[in-house]
Order: structure tokens, then C-alpha cells, then sequence
């Protein structure tokens, strides 16, 4: 590629971000759905055709859409795909927009680049591109629509007890209040008996452990921040978001933790149109990473 229309790359960053915007001072939290698991299971949004799972401020676009429009599946197909797998999309039906993140070598630089015998300087840029739920497309084959099962709770539960038991986290139980500690790289949980629903207890945990894939030994993140910054304020996100990304690939339902942050995640994405991206991509690599704990990967 060699040249990128730079309006469409920066409105489809204020166009997401201002979608999120809006949700948040609505109160709504895109990574806290209302999940009517009857109707659509609770899940991380994949490609129907790949098999792929879409990943950071995806899962939030796609997740709005799905619980919008009321579709019963979290599988989607770009239309080409719909198509070579002999089916097709419903006439009328809008698709829902999603981005690719990606970098390219602008043309000047690589000749620059090539005469000061050093690397070529990269330009990251999105790339949209529209896909459609299974629920707007018909002739499908039947392998690609059969329902899915969703996942019993026991398993569930089970997944995240594995992701606690491999994390290698210090992890203690007891107390009055749930915290990660960068300093000492240490989790504390209250007892489960403190919690009302015992699922919470295993949300809260995954949402301490969301904060400790940050520590400087795994994905380094700044965790300097103070209670009150900006800096504390997107770690907060990073994790809030991590936590229901992990949740929903274990089947947990999502919910919020720190409702009452809306305020200061409001002022980060007011001031930085590109904050929810690195906070969404930031959450699907913690994620990714307490999901390898539950599989024993490190």
C-alpha cells in the first residue's frame, strides 16, 4: 500500500471512540452487556469462517452490534466469506463495521530510508472493513450455523480456577478489599463468603489478575500511577476490560467492577481520540495472557 486517506483513518478513530463516548455517559459499559444467554451466548465474537476471535476494540464494536440488534450468535462473516461458503447475505442487510490495525512503509521514506542505509520508519493506520452476522445471511452451510453450546457453569468455573492456580501470582485470600500490589506483585481477595453471588468472587479475582499481567516480568505496563490520575485511570480501564474479555472466553458473564470511574474514563477518551484502541488492544493481550495461565501456557 502506499498511500492511506488519512481523514478516513483519524474519523474512524473519532467515530468509535465518540460511540464509546456516548455509551459511557449514558452509564452503559460496552464491556458489560445485558447477556440474555438464552437468546445469544455470552462469548467472545469470532469469524464464522476462519475460526479466528476477533480481538480488542472489535469485541466492543461487535458486542454492541449483536446485543442492538437482538442477533442470537457471536459469529460473523465479511460478505466475500458468506459467499464462498456458498451462502449470502440477506438483501438489505447492513453490516456491522469493524477496523485492522496495520503499518505501511510510506514511499518517500523507504527511498530515504534506502540512501541513509538505516531501517525504514513505519506508519501504523486502520483499515476498515464491514462483516455481517450469521444471523443476516442465509444458505450457509450447516457445520458453519449449527448452535453452540454454551459453556455449563461448573467448567466455567473451573477455568478460572485454573487460571488462578497457574498464574504464579502470589495470591492470598482474606481481608476487606480486593487489590493488586505491583510493588510486591501480590493479588488479595476476600473470602468468598463476603460476596453475595459466589461467581463475583471469581470476577473480582480475574479482574486483580487482569491488573498483575501489567508487573514489568510479563507485560510491562505503567502501573506508577496515582489513585486520581490519568495513568491510574486507564490501568484501571486496561483491567476492567481484560477482565470481561477473560470472563466471556471462560462463559462468565461480564460486570463492572468500578462503575464509579465512568467519570475519569470519560476525561481520558475526551482527551486522547486513540485512548480506547490502546486501552482495548492493551486488554486483549491481558486477557490473551490469563487465558494461556488457564491452559498452563506461561
Amino acid at each position: 500500500m502506499s498511500t492511506v486517506n488519512t481523514n478516513e483513518r483519524q474519523s474512524l478513530y473519532v467515530e468509535v471512540t465518540y460511540r464509546i463516548i456516548a455509551e459511557l455517559e449514558a452509564g452503559r459499559l460496552p464491556w458489560v452487556q445485558p447477556w440474555d444467554a438464552s437468546r445469544c451466548p455470552c462469548t467472545l465474537p469470532h469469524n464464522a469462517g476462519s475460526g479466528r476471535t476477533y480481538s480488542g476494540i472489535n469485541i466492543l464494536i461487535l458486542w454492541t452490534s449483536a446485543i442492538e440488534q437482538g442477533f442470537s450468535s457471536q459469529r460473523w462473516l465479511t460478505y466475500r466469506q458468506a459467499e464462498a461458503a456458498g451462502g449470502h447475505v440477506r438483501r438489505g442487510e447492513k453490516g456491522t463495521v469493524v477496523c485492522y490495525a496495520d503499518r505501511f512503509t510510506p514511499r518517500e521514506e523507504a527511498a530515504k530510508a534506502r540512501d541513509e542505509d538505516r531501517e525504514a520508519r513505519t506508519v501504523a493506520f486502520l483499515k476498515r472493513f464491514t462483516v455481517f452476522n450469521l444471523d443476516q445471511c442465509e444458505d450457509l452451510p450447516e457445520d458453519m450455523i449449527a448452535p453452540v453450546a454454551p459453556i455449563a457453569p461448573e467448567l466455567a468455573i473451573a477455568g478460572a480456577d485454573r487460571v488462578i492456580q497457574n498464574s504464579g501470582v502470589t495470591f492470598r485470600i482474606g481481608g476487606g478489599e480486593a487489590f493488586y500490589s505491583p510493588t510486591h506483585d501480590v493479588v488479595q481477595v476476600p473470602p468468598q463468603a463476603a460476596f453475595l453471588e459466589p461467581i463475583n468472587w471469581f470476577r473480582t479475582a480475574l479482574h486483580e489478575l487482569g491488573h498483575a499481567t501489567g508487573h514489568k516480568s510479563r507485560l510491562d505496563r505503567d502501573q506508577t500511577g496515582e489513585f486520581g490520575s490519568a495513568a491510574y485511570a486507564k490501568e484501571e480501564l486496561v483491567a476492567e476490560m481484560a477482565s470481561a474479555f477473560a470472563c466471556a472466553a471462560l462463559g462468565i458473564v461480564p460486570t463492572v467492577r468500578h462503575s464509579d470511574y465512568i467519570g475519569a474514563w470519560l476525561e481520558v477518551l475526551c482527551a486522547d481520540e486513540k485512548a480506547i484502541f490502546r486501552a482495548a488492544s492493551a486488554a486483549s493481550k491481558a486477557a490473551d495472557f490469563l487465558l494461556a495461565w488457564g491452559e498452563g501456557r506461561s
